[in-house]
């Protein structure tokens, strides 16, 4: 079984000159990425770094990052890839739970560094050393190399212990106590999809294809693994533009892109401006969604523009690694009300749709949606009691199932449809969130009272609106905009509310908790537009 570091090596030894990597005006061939990675790998080991080791990369998506990701699965240990647009309380929960032995990192990430060594998120012991150019200096910290310390090291492969069941890397996703939680992803989960999806998309060393999601995000994996086992050229999509829908839509038509591939927010934000034009980017093949719902309408208004496209749906959460399943459309939907089906599973996954009991719901019948097979995650790292609530014993015997905390059904025709989900977790512009950890930090500011955190679907770009409740305590002054900015301080962007109501008590339900389908229905029932950021608040009637 190839590991994930083989699949450009294998294309440095039989094309060196090819184009690997594009940001800008960078390119990096496989050569390139080849020598580099090496170089850096031999650092690693230098300062100590051995099989199981954490590398943490607090670099923002680059060629330098993916060189940094290479180097450490070549050094024999699993990279930890962060949010470096992330309020530093944050990054650093999730540094202490991964104890890495080395951080990577560049100058524009300065300021995160500086506050995670003020959070104390880093052990005594941990390298700090930057990932490309000079050493970094911050007010609190200096890296201990820069790449000149490398650059000038042997540049040969190295002798890997890692095996395929070895963690390839570590992906925290949101935690409902406050806490992140790390998917351990290994080298045959990965292995397992990219074969898969090459093999289905018949991804070939002619394409040119997107990087879009930011490497912290589970989506990129099949950008960077299965362009490189192809021996395409990925294109990264720089993130300055993922506001900009005129911006991005310019970027595929002179990067020629052939494959697309982003949450289905980023295809709904392009539409809501109208920048894709009728039979618009002439060399695209393949465009791919994943992540959260597409709305049909949507859908049809892209189907309708690009009618030389192939549009498949992609579904799966990141502890079944990238995606489980796939449908690919194959005609113009003629219900606009008509959710897209999520399909049936890639080769060596399984879907299963199981009532409370894990037994099997009757076809048509809504019940609890499991995935099984080859993407199924190990298990959170370092948390067995997490672990064994989610990764159940398959009970036909066997193996291991994940309860997605989806629910879906199955057609007549062994089609899996998604239906909803099942618990307080939801999708926003693609990122995967629990609730619960939006309303511990909410708990946490001075002068709440009492608040719930609901999430309504929309048909905005950003799929899911996630909403705010609140009661002040007595004599306490509070805005949404004063919330917002004080959430700000340890949640990322993406979390925070885009829907306000104040209340003078939260509604209860006959057993005395907060009344949360009541709140939704409320928010539902607000017809203004999510995407305007905070108002005043609505009292309660």
């Amino acid at each position: 079984m190839t590991l994930l570091q083989d699949f450009a090596a294998g294309q440095a030894d039989e094309r060196p000159g090819a184009t690997a990597l594009v940001l800008e005006e960078e390119r990096l061939t496989y050569g390139d990425l080849e020598a580099r990675s090496n170089r850096l790998a031999r650092l690693l080991r230098e300062l100590g770094c051995r099989r199981g080791d954490r590398v943490a990369l607090v670099l923002p998506k680059s060629p330098a990052a993916i060189v940094a990701m290479h180097a450490a699965l070549k050094a024999d240990c699993a990279y930890v890839p962060v949010d470096t647009a992330s309020p530093a309380p944050r990054v650093g929960r999730i540094l202490r739970a991964a104890e890495p032995r080395v951080v990577l990192t560049a100058a524009s990430a300065s300021s995160l560094v500086d506050g995670l060594i003020a959070e104390e998120a880093l052990g005594a012991e941990t390298a700090i050393g930057a990932a490309d150019g000079d050493a970094v200096s911050g007010e609190r910290f200096r890296t201990a190399f820069g790449a000149a310390d490398w650059e000038a090291l042997p540049d040969g492969p190295l002798d890997s212990l890692n095996g395929p069941e070895d963690a390839a890397h570590i992906l925290f996703t949101s935690g409902s106590t406050g806490e992140p939680k790390g998917v351990v992803i290994t080298h045959r989960n990965v292995a397992e999809f990219v074969a898969w999806a090459i093999g289905y998309f018949g991804t070939r060393p002619l394409d040119r294809i997107s990087g879009h999601p930011p490497l912290h995000f589970d989506l990129s994996t099949f950008d960077v693994y299965g362009s490189f086992a192809a021996g395409a050229e990925l294109h990264l999509v720089p993130a300055r533009l993922n506001l900009m829908a005129k911006e991005l839509a310019a970027f595929i038509r002179r990067s020629e892109l052939t494959q697309w591939f982003s949450v289905p927010s980023t295809l709904s934000f392009m539409s809501k401006f109208g920048v894709v034009e009728e039979g618009d980017f002439p060399t695209l093949e393949r465009l791919l969604w994943c992540g959260e719902v597409l709305p049909t309408p949507v859908l049809i208004d892209w189907m309708r523009r690009l009618p030389h496209v192939q549009f498949t749906n992609l579904y799966g959460p990141t502890e079944a690694t990238i995606a489980s399943s796939y449908f690919t459309i194959s005609a113009l939907p003629a219900d606009e009300t008509e959710p897209i089906p999520i399909g049936r599973a890639c080769a060596g996954e399984e879907l299963s749709v199981l009532d409370g009991a894990l037994r099997p719901v009757a076809a048509g019948e809504v019940g609890d949606l499991y995935i099984g097979g080859v993407g199924l995650s190990p298990g959170y790292w370092r948390d067995e009691g997490k672990t064994r609530e989610a990764f159940l014993p398959d009970p036909r015997g066997g193996g291991t199932i994940y309860r997605t905390g989806d629910l879906a059904r199955v057609d007549a025709g062994g089609v899996f449809h998604f239906v909803g989900r099942a618990d307080s977790q939801i999708k926003s512009r693609g990122y995967r969130i629990e609730l619960g950890e939006i309303e511990s930090a909410l708990h946490a500011l001075a002068g709440i009272r009492e608040c719930a955190i609901v999430g309504v679907p929309t048909q905005g770009f950003e799929g899911t609106a996630i909403c705010c409740a609140y009661a002040a305590a007595a004599g306490t002054e509070l805005t949404p905009a004063s919330i917002r900015a004080a959430l700000a301080k340890t949640l990322p962007s993406y979390m925070l509310p885009t829907r306000w109501r104040s209340f003078d008590g939260l509604p209860k339900n006959v057993n005395g908790k907060i009344d949360r389908s009541a709140l939704r229905r409320d928010f539902t029932e607000d017809d203004r537009s999510p995407e305007a950021g905070p108002r005043e608040p609505l009292r309660s009637r």
